[in-house]
């Protein structure tokens, strides 16, 4: 098979799994808290990438890279997977499914408005609308229609998936000025991260949940969302020839993750999250397509 084929299944495959990731993250949520859903997904994360890098023979790299930058990989454990997905499923857990995923795909737009501070960026007028529509398409889908309102389900949980955005742009910023290879970065993340979520569930989260259908999702989440699905998407990426005909298939995410929400969880897709949705994703496109301005 040739490498371009390869890349689009890969890619097809990778954008399959996280459309199920918000139906996994409610159905875990409905038996098991935050801090226990967060801990075990960690944990199998750690142990998918870890066996991963072992079947190709470099786990002896990763711990030189551990060994290289110790307090730098914990501070990014802390951001992703810990503080990022802490905030994450606390949104699941007080916002439709099909709100906190909508929301959370703005996490691009996020970007660009950081990008301003933090590279020196400045953006132009198709920025500047791209971010309008995007965040105009939140106010929509968490006030289920009625933007003048600002009645929202649950202003928490919308404040909670707009942050995780926000987090989510400070550690693609920070991640993308690593000279390392991202297999092994992303694996020592979760690494530093493992022992400090079970800590941190242990005390605060109801300790380790017992077996059952919701410990399954929580499996299922650590493999399928986090660790694995980001080493498939990185592999087509880099096996590739034209890499945004591969990366123009995480469009598909988002429309798929509803199917499964209203398949599987049973929620009614509200109008309003369609409407919202066909505001942010061209505010993404717009986004992307914008032509960069070098940093004054």
């Amino acid at each position: 098979m040739k490498n371009d084929q390869r890349a689009l299944l890969l890619g097809l495959f990778a954008v399959l799994l996280w459309s199920t990731a918000a139906t996994a993250f409610k159905l875990a949520l409905g038996e098991l808290s935050v801090l226990q859903l967060l801990c075990v997904a960690i944990w199998v994360s750690a142990a998918a990438l870890l066996g991963t890098l072992a079947w190709q023979g470099r786990l002896g790299l990763l711990w030189q890279e551990l060994r290289s930058a110790p307090l730098g990989f914990l501070a990014m454990a802390a951001l992703n997977p810990l503080l990022y997905y802490c905030v994450l499923l606390a949104a699941y857990d007080l916002l439709p499914a099909q709100q906190a995923q909508t929301i959370n795909y703005t996490w691009a737009i996020t970007l660009a408005l950081l990008s301003i501070p933090v590279l020196g960026q400045r953006l132009g007028l198709r920025d500047w609308l791209a971010i309008g529509l995007g965040y105009f398409g939140v106010i929509i889908i968490a006030t289920e229609g009625n933007p003048f309102s600002l009645t929202f389900t649950s202003g928490v949980g919308v404040l909670l998936a707009l942050g995780s955005t926000v987090i989510w742009a400070v550690f693609w910023l920070l991640s993308a000025r690593s000279k390392g290879d991202a297999a092994i970065s992303l694996a020592a993340y979760f690494v530093c991260a493992a022992p400090v979520s079970l800590l941190l569930c242990m005390i605060w989260g109801g300790g380790l949940p017992p077996p059952g259908g919701a410990l399954a999702s929580a499996v299922y989440v650590g493999l399928f969302e986090m660790g694995f699905t980001w080493l498939l998407w990185s592999t087509a990426l880099r096996l590739a020839s034209n890499v945004s005909r591969v990366g123009n298939l995480i469009f598909l995410s988002p429309m798929l993750s509803l199917v499964f929400i209203a398949l599987i969880l049973g929620e009614r897709i509200h109008p309003a999250t369609l409407l919202g949705l066909a505001l942010i994703l061209p505010g993404i496109v717009l986004q992307q397509r914008s032509p960069k301005l070098e940093a004054p």
